[in-house]
Formats: C-alpha cells, sequence, structure tokens
C-alpha cells in the first residue's frame, strides 16, 4: 500500500511542481469563463426569474460550479498529458518506470482534481456572496471532489486514446462544448422532452449538477446521480487502465 501511495505520489508531483510555477495564470484563466457565465446569466439575465421554486441566480450557481468543475478538471488532466505524450514524447519515460498503471492513470488525474477544485471552490465562494440563501454543506465539497476526480478521469483517458492535437480540438468541440450547455448547467432538465432528458442521463456533467444543485438548495439527494457519477468515474479509469495497456505494448 504504501509503494501506491509513494508510485502515484511521484506521478503527481511532476504535474504540480509544473502548476507551482505558473498556479497564478492557472488560476486565473480557469476562472474567466465560469465569472461570465455566473454574471451574464445569473446575476444579468437572470435576475427577477424563478425555477424550480428558488430565484435563477441560486439555480444556476450549483451548475457553473459542476461546469467549472468539469471543464477544469478535464483540461487540467488532459492538455499536459497530451502534450507529454504527442509533442514531448516524455510520457514514454513513464510508462518504462517501474511504476503501476492504476498509479500512473491516478496520479495524472490528481492534478486535474486539484485545479479544478481550486477553481469550483472560487465560482462557489462568489456565488455565495451573489446569493447568500445558497446552503453551506460538507456533502457538497465531498460530491464536489469526486465530481473532479471522475472529470479528470475522463480527461485522461481521452488524452490516452487521441492521436493528435486536432482530435483532440474536435473532441472539445463535438462533445464537451455541447456538454456545457445542455447538462442541466444552465436551465432545468425538466423543460426538455422525455428522450433528450435520457439521452442527457448519459453525461456525467448532467448527474454533477444534479447533485451540487440538490446539496446547496436543500433538495433531496439523488442517490441515482450519484451512482450514474461513480459508474462514469469507474468506466473512465478502467477505459485509461486499457487505453495504457496498449501505450505500453
Amino acid at each position: 500500500m504504501m509503494n501506491l501511495f509513494s508510485d502515484i505520489y511521484s506521478v503527481f508531483w511532476i504535474d504540480l511542481r509544473n502548476m507551482r510555477r505558473h498556479w497564478k495564470a492557472t488560476v486565473a484563466t480557469s476562472l474567466v469563463l465560469p465569472l461570465l457565465y455566473l454574471v451574464a446569466f445569473g446575476y444579468g439575465l437572470g435576475r427577477g426569474i424563478d425555477v424550480a421554486g428558488v430565484s435563477y441566480l441560486s439555480f444556476v450557481i450549483p451548475g457553473i460550479v459542476a461546469l467549472t468543475a468539469f471543464s477544469t478538471s478535464f483540461n487540467g488532466a488532459a492538455s499536459k498529458l497530451q502534450v507529454d505524450r504527442i509533442f514531448y514524447k516524455s510520457f514514454d519515460e513513464l510508462l518504462m518506470s517501474p511504476v503501476s498503471p492504476h498509479s500512473i492513470i491516478i496520479g495524472k488525474a490528481l492534478i486535474g482534481v486539484v485545479r479544478g477544485s481550486i477553481s469550483a471552490v472560487a465560482i462557489y465562494l462568489v456565488g455565495l456572496i451573489l446569493a447568500p440563501t445558497l446552503l453551506f454543506s460538507p456533502v457538497f465539497f465531498l460530491i464536489l471532489l469526486l465530481s473532479c476526480f471522475v472529470f479528470a478521469s475522463f480527461g485522461v483517458f481521452i488524452s490516452l486514446i487521441i492521436h493528435s492535437h486536432q482530435e483532440m480540438s474536435n473532441f472539445s468541440t463535438l462533445v464537451i462544448l455541447p456538454m456545457t450547455f445542455l447538462c442541466g448547467t444552465f436551465f432545468s432538465l425538466s423543460q426538455l422532452p422525455a428522450v433528450a432528458r435520457a439521452v442527457l442521463y448519459f453525461l456525467p456533467l448532467t448527474h454533477s449538477a444534479n447533485i451540487l444543485r440538490a446539496t446547496v438548495l436543500g433538495s433531496p439527494f439523488p442517490w441515482l446521480s450519484f451512482a450514474g457519477l461513480l459508474i462514469f468515474g469507474g468506466v473512465f479509469f478502467v477505459g485509461g487502465m486499457i487505453a495504457l495497456k496498449k501505450l505500453s505494448v
């Protein structure tokens, strides 16, 4: 067990050291878009509008927190890994090291968790200032960490199966961008047809937004979404393991 933690820390420390050199720019750039969403949709267009019995501002803040965790964790884990693997080829050295595959997956995902957690908590604190009625719950932060790990594992998995930067750009345009706007982050899924809702429940961001919104608004805990988030995390982790073993052959 100690060897496992040591291997994970060794992989994680490489990316953490790089982040420490550029942490100000990293945090600042990851907060720009969520803050724009918060001001434009929540505090601008949403003033005076109620959704599901609460103000639109209170409704949209948890969705933007989930979106921030999603985008920052995914990109935080995926961006450097794809550059190291495709451009610098330095990832090959890690594959040749005596480090277990699951330690590599977890270690590479953790940097996404750190970046996603910092950015999402910052947005949440801003949200508390704008909407003091939001509940402060320890469960919220546990779910946030789980969401960040799921999204970071997603980023690691995708970075291991793409073959070029163009493929990653295409994936972001065709998959990541639609998820940003369609997974219940800015509107209630109850407004959509049943078929559309069923499709969106096959996307991990939908479940994260549902759980985070329920915890801060005091709604019943959505256990189905919690189970869905765990399943997605398992699928991404196993997918990353399979992709990593193929690269190691």
